[in-house]
């Protein structure tokens, strides 16, 4: 067993949330291609470093990881791929679907957890819970990410969600996975 297998929750073990988010005005959120935010709770153990977290991902080979860093306090999506993000460290209360939408989640993440956020799903962070949230942030090999916030001048990018394809492995189970059956 390498480092990385023994890092990861076994997937017939791994507890997932899975969630549909209406639009909020021009924020898609799930409304595109319907593919769920998905929560994978506990996906690595606690503990796993970031650099282990990245290693297991370029290992996999579905994602690539590209930055780390927490998540910016303002509402946010990408139009141009979907994005997937490993918590590094600490524990913080997120916003999906926009703060004024009444179907928002608001999860409290922590060290382990992973969340495949598809593109035109809006996120922000509400609180950094113990001053040090990090997140391994990766997206599709060969995608970059832009930087949408429901302003009319992105309705033509918007329009390019409903032509993404979706993961053929999982990013984090690979071969396996929630993120293949739905």
């Amino acid at each position: 067993m390498t480092m990385s297998e023994a890092a990861l929750t076994p997937l017939k073990e791994l507890r997932v949330s899975s969630h549909q988010i209406p639009s909020l005005g021009r924020i898609p959120n799930t409304s595109i291609q319907g593919k769920p935010l998905l929560i994978y709770h506990s996906a690595f153990h606690v503990g796993t470093s970031a650099t282990t977290i990245e290693s297991h991902l370029t290992t996999v080979g579905v994602v690539d990881p590209q930055w780390r860093y927490t998540m910016y306090s303002t509402s946010h999506f990408h139009s141009n791929t979907h994005e997937v993000l490993s918590i590094a460290s600490d524990k913080a209360k997120l916003c999906f679907g926009g703060e004024d939408n009444p179907k928002r989640v608001e999860p409290v993440m922590e060290q382990g957890d992973v969340i495949v956020v598809p593109a035109g799903v809006a996120h922000r962070l509400l609180e950094d819970i113990d001053g040090g949230f990090t997140m391994v942030g990766s997206y599709p090999k060969g995608r970059s990410w832009d930087m949408c916030y429901g302003k009319e001048e992105e309705d033509e990018k918007v329009k390019g969600i409903e032509h993404l394809g979706w993961f053929d492995r999982d990013p984090i189970y690979g071969d396996a996975g929630p993120a293949l059956n739905v």
